[in-house]
Order: C-alpha cells, then sequence, then structure tokens
C-alpha cells in the first residue's frame, strides 16, 4: 500500500472519529438541555401550586378574622376560591402534560410550557404579596382594637 493511500485512509478515519464526536457532543447538549428543561418544568410546577395554596390559605384566615359567621362565605370568598380551584385544576392538566407529553415534546414545546408557568408566577405574585401585606394588616389591626379595648 502507497504511503499516500495510507495517510489519506488515516486522514479519513481521522475526520470520521472527529465529525462522530462532534455529533455525539451535540446530542449529549441536547439530552442535557432536555433534562434541565424537564427539571425546570416540575420546579415551576411545585412552586405555582405552592403559591396557589399560599393564596388559599391567606384567603381562608383572612375570612375567618374577617367575618361574623366564619362557616358561610363572604361576599367575593366564593369567587376567589373558585378562581384558585381552577388554578389548581389548570396545573393538575400542566402537570399531566408534563407526565405524558413532556418526554416526547420538542425542545421549544418543554421552553414554551416553562414559560407558561412562569408568566402564570409572575402574575400571581403580586397577588400573594398583597395577600399577605393585608394579612398582616389586618393582624395589627387586630391587635390594636384587642389592646384598646384592654385599656377601656
Amino acid at each position: 500500500m502507497p504511503a499516500s493511500l495510507a495517510f489519506g485512509l488515516a486522514a479519513m478515519c481521522l475526520l470520521l472519529v472527529g465529525a462522530g464526536a462532534l455529533v455525539l457532543a451535540g446530542r449529549r447538549r441536547r439530552l442535557e438541555r432536555r433534562r434541565h428543561s424537564m427539571h425546570r418544568l416540575l420546579e415551576l410546577a411545585d412552586q405555582l401550586e405552592a403559591d396557589l395554596k399560599t393564596c388559599r390559605k391567606g384567603l381562608k384566615q383572612a375570612h375567618a378574622v374577617m367575618s361574623f359567621n366564619p362557616d358561610q362565605p363572604a361576599a367575593g370568598e366564593q369567587e376567589a376560591k373558585q378562581a384558585i380551584d381552577a388554578g389548581l385544576r389548570s396545573l393538575l392538566q400542566q402537570r399531566l402534560w408534563i407526565r405524558d407529553c413532556a418526554p416526547d415534546a420538542s425542545q421549544q414545546g418543554l421552553d414554551e410550557a416553562a414559560a407558561d408557568m412562569s408568566q402564570t408566577r409572575a402574575r400571581l405574585r403580586p397577588l400573594v404579596k398583597a395577600l399577605e401585606r393585608a394579612h398582616h394588616e389586618l393582624d395589627d389591626a387586630m391587635r390594636e382594637h384587642i389592646r384598646r379595648e384592654s385599656d377601656v
């Protein structure tokens, strides 16, 4: 075998090995991105669920403090409860999508689902903070009322 032919075959083999390594590295990066996206989706779902449950708990506490009859819903309480329940149902649908469809979804589909959940949390966050502030203000008002009553 002439030296130039051996050199050509060796160069061809090196080229094929290099191309294979690049393909494997690209596949590895895509798989790592998918794994990260799946983890992020599950993390966002957990955070969104915690936010919704915090809202539900805060509304119940506020109602219990402000209501003359805690066994009967106040005006607006039922609508707020229904909105939170609808959010939790929607989140359940997202979790089912993650379980059933996300493993086969495109990277774009995963990214869009994560973006949707992030946007939902961003819209919910000010409401959670406002509810927490209202709860603290209500607690302060109740303490002040009790203090005044005890001074009388």
